[in-house]
Formats: C-alpha cells, structure tokens, sequence
C-alpha cells in the first residue's frame, strides 16, 4: 500500500507509549498496534482527529505516500487541455 503510516515514529518524538495514546484516544491496544503496523486499510477523521490532538501534530506528521509501480501504471496520465 502506498500509504505509509508513522504512527511510531511520532510516539517516540513524543515519548509517549501506545498504551497511553490507546487510553487517551478510546482505542484499545490492539488497535492502536494495528494502526502503527500499518494493517489497517482505513481510519475514520474522528480517530485520526483524536490522535492528532494527543499528539500535538498534523495529519501529515502521521501519513506518507510512497508510490509503487503497480500503483503508477494503474492511474491513466491526465490529458493535457
């Protein structure tokens, strides 16, 4: 997937464990593991809303695009006007 979560990455920057964001969030620990792991497929605004006000950061702090080849040839170049 193309989208990269940096959920642990701003944790540490914080010096924050997930168990405390999970609690502060309403989030259990799993879901917060699965959330730093990257196996999930989606996040609700709320959630990542909640995540951001803990953490003092934007959306941008926690997500990165990392394009892949399949990913390039399945979007069609857009026609030029």
């Amino acid at each position: 997937m193309p989208i990269i979560v940096e959920l642990d990455v701003m944790l540490a920057r914080r010096k924050m464990r997930s168990k405390e964001l999970a609690q502060r969030i309403g989030l259990t620990e799993q879901q917060v593991s699965q959330l730093k792991s990257g196996k999930v497929r989606g996040m609700r605004f709320d959630t990542l809303s909640r995540i951001c006000m803990v953490l003092g950061c934007q959306p941008g702090d926690l997500l990165r695009y990392e394009p892949g080849e399949s990913d390039e040839a399945a979007c069609a170049p857009v026609a030029e006007l």
